[in-house]
C-alpha cells in the first residue's frame, strides 16, 4: 500500500507566468515540491473517471502527452510532470538523472498526491523509468502503457548510436562545436527527423513552436548536464544485471500492459519490440508501421483507439474474476495498425 507517513506535497500557485509551459485547451498547470525536487505537473481540467500519469522520453517534456491527453479526457483524469531537469521542472538537489532516480521521483509525485493505482504511461526513456515504477511499487499501477520503451537493446540499431554516444565524456562538447552555426530551426529538423516516421506531418506553427523551446531549453544552464547525464543513465541501466535489470524488471511486471511501437523508429528496433513482448506476462501489441519513436504525437488517435481497449479487456476480466486485473499470466491479442488515423 502506499505510504502514509509522507506529508502532502507542497502546491505552487496555479499562475503561469508569461515564460511557462505552453498549455492546450482544457490543461492547467502546478508546481509540486517534493523531497529534494520540484516537479512542474500538466493536468486537464475535464478529465474522466480514473487517474493516469504520463511520463515522457530524453529531452522531452510533459507536452509531448497533450494530444493524447486530450482524446482520453472522457475515460481518464491525465496528468504529465516534466522530470527533473526536463520542461520546466528544475535540476534534482542531487543531480540524479539515472532511470532509478527519475523512478523515485515519479514515485514520490504518487505517493505525495495518493493518485495511486494509476494509468501509467512512459514513452522511451520515460517507458523505462515507468516499468521500474511497475515493478517496484504495483500497488501504484493499474495498467501499464509503453510507447518504444528504451529498454536494453545490445547492440542498438545503427541510427541509434549517435544518441548513445552522446553521453561519451566531451562528445557533446564535440557536437556543440560542430553544430554552433545551426539555427533553432535547423536543429528542430533534425530533431524531428529523429523522432517522427514522417516529420511532415508536424505543421509550420507546431515546428515555430518547437524550435522557441528547442531555443529556450538550450539557454538554460543546466540543459546539457540534464541531457548528458540521463543519457548515461540510460546506458548504465542498460549494463545493469540481476534483479536490477530492465529486462528481468519488466518480467515483475504484473500490470495488464500495452506496447506500442513504430515500424519506423529510429532508436528502438523491432528486434527490442519482439523481446518486450516476451518479457511482459500480461501484454497486448500494437505495431505502426509508418510510425516513429513517438507514436502519441504522431499517430495519437491509434494509441487512444488501443488504450481504450486496453481498458475494455481489464474491465471485463475483472467483472469475470471480481477481483482486479493483474495478476494472471496470460497474453493479449496483437494487433498491427497499418493505416493513418
Amino acid at each position: 500500500m502506499p505510504s502514509t507517513d509522507l506529508p502532502r506535497a507542497a502546491v505552487a500557485p496555479a499562475a503561469v507566468p508569461p515564460e511557462g509551459p505552453h498549455l492546450a485547451a482544457g490543461e492547467t498547470v502546478r508546481t509540486v515540491g517534493l523531497p529534494g525536487l520540484s516537479l512542474v505537473v500538466r493536468s486537464r481540467a475535464d478529465g474522466g473517471p480514473e487517474p493516469a500519469l504520463c511520463v515522457h522520453g530524453l529531452g522531452g517534456s510533459s507536452q509531448n502527452w497533450s494530444a493524447l491527453m486530450a482524446r482520453l479526457s472522457d475515460v481518464v483524469t491525465a496528468e504529465a510532470p516534466d522530470l527533473p531537469g526536463f520542461g520546466h521542472s528544475p535540476p534534482p538537489d542531487d543531480g540524479n538523472y539515472t532511470i532509478p532516480g527519475h523512478a523515485r521521483a515519479v514515485i514520490r509525485l504518487l505517493d505525495a498526491e495518493r493518485r495511486g493505482p494509476v494509468h501509467l504511461m512512459g514513452n522511451s526513456m520515460g517507458g523505462a523509468v515507468a516499468v521500474k515504477v511497475a515493478a517496484a511499487r504495483p500497488d501504484l499501477v493499474r495498467t501499464l502503457t509503453l510507447i518504444s520503451p528504451a529498454l536494453p537493446e545490445v547492440p542498438p540499431q545503427l541510427t541509434a548510436w549517435p544518441t548513445v554516444f552522446a553521453g561519451a565524456p566531451g562528445m557533446i562538447q564535440l557536437y556543440t562545436r560542430l553544430t554552433r552555426d545551426w539555427s533553432p530551426e535547423r536543429r528542430t529538423a533534425a530533431l524531428l527527423s529523429l523522432c517522427y516516421g514522417d516529420p511532415g506531418v508536424v505543421d509550420g506553427r507546431a515546428r515555430e513552436d518547437a524550435a522557441a523551446e528547442y531555443e529556450r531549453r538550450m539557454a538554460l544552464p543546466y540543459f546539457r548536464d540534464a541531457m548528458v547525464r540521463s543519457i548515461r543513465g540510460i546506458v548504465d541501466a542498460y549494463t545493469l544485471g540481476g534483479q536490477h535489470a530492465l529486462w528481468r524488471q519488466a518480467e515483475r511486471v504484473l500490470a495488464p500492459t500495452l506496447l506500442v511501437h513504430g515500424g519506423r523508429d529510429k532508436l528502438v528496433s523491432m528486434k527490442s519490440a519482439r523481446r518486450a513482448a516476451a518479457a511482459f506476462r500480461d501484454r497486448r501489441t500494437l505495431v505502426i508501421p509508418g510510425s516513429g519513436h513517438v507514436a502519441m504525437m504522431e499517430y495519437p488517435a491509434l494509441v487512444d483507439r488501443a488504450f481504450r481497449d486496453l481498458l475494455s479487456d481489464v474491465a471485463a476480466r475483472e467483472r469475470e474474476s471480481g477481483g482486479p486485473a493483474g495478476t494472471g499470466t496470460s497474453t493479449g491479442p496483437s494487433t498491427d495498425a497499418a493505416t493513418r488515423s
